[in-house]
């Protein structure tokens, strides 16, 4: 025999909406997963209450729920750019009303918890604090959102595939967006998502682009396009701090702290700390002036991978590559500008080593006579 709604809930059929309500949240108290509940009995609890308020007596088939899968698919190309775009319309618009709410709870310094989103891709929970941070729990899939405020974040971020008409694009005017434990719940930010925060620090786990080939537009075989969702994260007059960055992220930042770095990512920062073991496959690292790139633990300049670029805010390009064969580390040892700023461990921190902006700005310059016989003869640089 099939379970119908009102068996799931646990009320017979005809019961009014205040008995169906009261079962829900007397259910929802015991299986919610923040009271150590059971997650998947919690949401067949929530979809069967979803499901009554609009009539329905029973829950989806298995082939209703294929159906209603997260992307649609279809016999062809334009059944499926079609029915997309209703869903990416829908979140959007679902987005801009959570967006209203969270920023009216704001001026009146309230507090309250509200659902938004769609069945279809998923629903997100929202709960504007007393301490005016907004707590979002479930996955945000698509559209904007900009919140005067911080941000606590129970989930991962993502933006749509099949366009960027309705590309994801999370704005702090102040505050600081964090995910809850990142590393513990594998949380990221992925697929061409944006987020920026204008005063605040951005604490995140892995972020990942997505560069992938399409078919030539004109049909012509063997030839395809490039398209790539590059990851956008910024935080102007703040830190970001991420586990791995990887395939078509840029980060830009006063300070970046990220573990690895791997294939066309760019960073731009003044301080610049990297704490794993790969930076690799065509990475740009944007210096601003004054700035320092520090590698920590067990790099060492065999590891570095020749083909990323140190660019200058002066707008001077130098090959990782090149900074290796002229042994960067031991110019450090030689030369470190300022060093009563910068402190002892300036050019060796652990195991690791610095390279300051001054630094790489003199590879290219002719030593000066004070230079000559110490570390600009010694790596052969000419008058």
């Amino acid at each position: 025999m099939v379970e119908s709604n009102y068996d799931i809930l646990g009320v017979i059929e005809g019961s009014s909406e205040k008995q169906i309500r009261d079962a829900f949240r007397r259910l929802a108290l015991q299986f919610h997963s923040d009271r150590g509940g059971e997650n998947e009995q919690f949401i067949k609890i929530k979809q069967a209450y979803e499901d009554l308020k609009i009539g329905k007596k029973y829950p989806d088939t298995d082939v209703e729920k294929l159906k209603n899968s997260r992307v649609y698919s279809g016999d062809s190309e334009a059944d499926v750019r079609r029915k997309n775009q209703i869903l990416g319309q829908q979140l959007s618009k679902e987005m801009k009303n959570a967006e209203e709410w969270a920023a009216a709870l704001n001026r009146s310094k309230a507090t309250a918890t509200r659902l938004f989103g769609s069945k279809t891709l998923g629903e997100m929970e929202l709960e504007r604090k007393q301490n005016g941070a907004l707590l979002i729990k479930g996955n945000f899939m698509a559209g904007s959102l900009t919140y005067d405020g911080p941000i606590q974040m129970q989930g991962s971020i993502t933006s749509p595939s099949w366009t960027q008409e309705f590309r994801t694009n999370i704005h702090l005017t102040k505050g600081d967006f964090k995910f809850i434990d990142p590393r513990e719940n594998k949380y990221r930010i992925e697929n061409g998502a944006i987020l920026t925060v204008d005063n605040g620090d951005v604490v995140a786990g892995n972020i990942f682009g997505r560069k992938f080939r399409v078919e030539d537009p004109d049909g012509r075989v063997g030839i395809y396009q490039v398209q790539e969702h590059r990851t956008h994260i910024s935080a102007p007059n703040g830190k970001i701090i991420a586990e791995n960055v990887v395939n078509t992220v840029l980060l830009e930042a006063e300070t970046i702290i990220v573990l690895n770095v791997e294939d066309d990512v760019k960073i731009s920062a003044r301080e610049i700390l990297f704490y794993g073991g790969k930076l690799t496959f065509d990475s740009v690292i944007e210096l601003k002036q004054g700035g320092y790139i520090r590698f920590f633990e067990n790099y060492s300049v065999q590891g570095l991978s020749g083909d990323a670029i140190i660019q200058l805010e002066n707008g001077k390009k130098i090959r990782l590559f090149d900074v290796k064969t002229k042994k960067i580390k031991d110019l450090a040892d030689e030369f470190v500008p300022n060093k009563e700023e910068y402190g002892k461990d300036a050019t060796l921190v652990g195991r690791g080593f610095t390279i300051t902006y001054e630094m790489l700005d003199n590879l290219s310059k002719k030593p000066t006579k004070k230079q000559k016989g110490g570390w600009a003869s010694k790596f052969g640089f000419s008058k």
